[in-house]
């Protein structure tokens, strides 16, 4: 885990590698490769995304950060079953069982499968009950299949469980590891269990168990380093405090919830971690998130970081919890927000907006009024869209129109559960805007192999022009911004080209800036493709139609 490695946009990941840190601070710094970023910038692989500064070496353009729009569908997946009110657990907190129906990620993954046409989502069923499986044509209108697993139903894996993480790795040279499940044993023997699978239904018996952690621990893989990096609840050491003053009054709670990090290159061959102190410090909430108003908890705790690899960056789902309520509201459902966060080395995060990518309602008896949770895969690419899938809880709000306390408020509070769908515009996280006045964006020196030029950009009542410098800052011939055929349109994937001449392979290989002169409107992303149709060669997270594997290789055909 320590050898030093140059990543596909320029990067230089130190040694060793993975930091070694021995607190987590309430006041981090910013990613290193933000403060000091790769002289050239390699943008071969993906659409390049404007989340932080990373591309940017000066601009007038003002960065807006966007969240998703609820399906007006949702919930698309609700229980309905006999098996998902079934199991006990009786959380320590109250001491009583809880009681209500659940069919919902609780991690677990929405995924496309390019060789069945499918969209295919595994779900914890029932209380910590059952691992089941639904289809859908479309990702909105979803089937549970009576399956052989147990007959006449849609179970996959009986055992009971916590979280739970499948991933679809169409790179597998095993076909029988194409489906990875991670599953957290409460009983009989508590754990983080490894099985695989031929085709997401039949599951192998327990292949091993990973170290010593705790139950909300998941895993993804990060195919630009080649691991498979697991995501563990963890109780940890936080730096920043006033220590002669206690924690509560400061607005902080004792227990500090944070996550720990470990990778592999091989899940079975490679080294694991024993003891649940051996993998490393890695995400804490910090000063910038706010604290909840009445909140209970003080700090908002880290709940969980599902993470996957969508074009040139990964992309972290990071469920915030912001109060347990107890004491307040009895009957509702603790309030996790889902944050969205980048990363462009694997490990360091950026947050840069602390609000929720889709809010939890504030409505009694919406499916989502409370314990949002990400999906494992945490969202896929559908035409021009990104779809986010969020399990949430209706609590006591749907069984008891107005506010309990008691018993049954603390058992049936944060059950309940169904599924639903978030919204955004394809690279839709960030956009760098221009006005009726106008401005400009100039990149850091990029280097690139491709032909195509593309954005990604919203100027319907506007317009886009782009030139390419060189090293000095001139303009290369004949790629000016007189010469630019303006673009004026509300696309995600659109070409530019420079008086009938849109072949950029004269300057492949040779370090230059664009500069981006934008009016009324919002640039979203560029790329350089090898192709016409724009293909990006980044990642698509969980999949789409139209898409043959984990990366775009076919532009323009998967769009809408």
């Amino acid at each position: 885990m320590s050898s030093s490695q140059t990543l596909y946009n320029g990067i230089e990941l130190p040694e060793p590698w993975p930091p070694r840190w021995d607190r987590l601070a309430l006041d981090p710094p910013a990613p290193p490769y933000l403060v000091s970023p790769p002289k050239v910038i390699p943008i071969d692989v993906g659409r390049q995304l404007f989340v932080d500064d990373f591309l940017i070496e000066q601009t007038t353009l003002s960065r807006t950060m966007h969240t998703a729009e609820y399906h007006a569908s949702n919930p698309v997946l609700e229980p309905d079953k006999p098996w998902e009110d079934e199991g006990v657990f009786i959380p320590v907190s109250s001491g009583r069982p809880m009681v209500g129906p659940f069919a919902c990620p609780f991690s677990d993954g929405v995924w496309y499968d390019p060789d069945d046409k499918l969209f295919k989502m595994w779900y914890m069923a029932g209380r910590l009950f059952a691992t089941c499986y639904a289809s859908s044509q479309d990702g909105i209108h979803w089937e549970k299949p009576e399956l052989d697993v147990v007959p006449g139903t849609n179970i996959v894996h009986p055992g009971n469980r916590d979280t739970s993480v499948v991933w679809l790795d169409l790179n597998a040279t095993d076909p029988q590891r194409r489906y990875v499940l991670y599953r957290f044993e409460k009983k009989p023997r508590r754990g983080f269990a490894l099985h695989y699978s031929a085709d997401g239904i039949h599951w192998s018996d327990e292949i091993l168990r990973a170290g010593e952690c705790l139950d909300r621990a998941t895993v993804f893989y990060n195919p630009f380093r080649g691991v498979w990096v697991h995501s563990l609840k963890a109780i940890g050491p936080v730096s920043g405090y006033d220590e002669s003053i206690p924690k509560s009054t400061q607005g902080y709670g004792d227990a500090e919830r944070i996550v720990r990090y470990w990778e592999q290159e091989d899940l079975v061959d490679s080294p694991m971690w024993t003891r649940s102190d051996e993998p490393y410090l890695w995400v804490h909430t910090d000063r910038r998130d706010p604290v909840y108003p009445g909140t209970d908890c003080g700090q908002p705790k880290i709940y969980d970081l599902d993470a996957v690899a969508y074009e040139s960056l990964i992309i972290g789902a990071f469920a915030i919890l912001e109060t347990y309520y107890p004491g307040v509201e009895e009957d509702r459902p603790k309030r996790n927000q889902i944050q969205m966060g980048f990363s462009r080395d694997g490990f360091h995060w950026d947050r840069p907006l602390r609000k929720p990518l889709a809010p939890v309602s504030d409505t009694r008896g919406d499916w989502n009024w409370g314990n949002m949770q990400p999906a494992g895969g945490v969202c896929l690419v559908v035409g021009d869209e990104l779809h986010f899938y969020f399990s949430g809880r209706a609590g006591c709000g749907r069984t008891y129109p107005e506010p309990i306390t008691g018993p049954d408020a603390i058992s049936a509070r944060d059950c309940d559960a169904s599924t639903g769908i978030a919204v955004l515009r394809r690279d839709g996280f960030a956009s760098m805007d221009g006005g009726a006045g106008g401005g400009t964006l100039t990149t850091r020196p990029v280097l690139f192999s491709g032909k195509y030029l593309f954005v990604n950009v919203d100027c319907l009542d506007g317009e886009l022009q782009v030139e390419v410098l060189d090293l000095d800052g001139k303009v290369i011939e004949p790629f000016t911004r007189e010469g630019c055929e303006h673009v004026s349109v509300d696309k995600t994937l659109q070409s530019v080209s420079w008086s009938g001449i849109d072949d950029l392979s004269s300057l492949a290989g040779q370090p230059v800036h664009f500069r981006f002169s934008l009016t009324q409107g919002r640039l979203y992303s560029f790329w350089v493709s090898p192709q016409a149709s724009g293909a990006s060669h980044g990642y698509v997270a969980a999949g789409g139609p139209g898409f043959t594997g984990h990366t775009d290789t076919v532009g323009m055909a998967a769009e809408r």
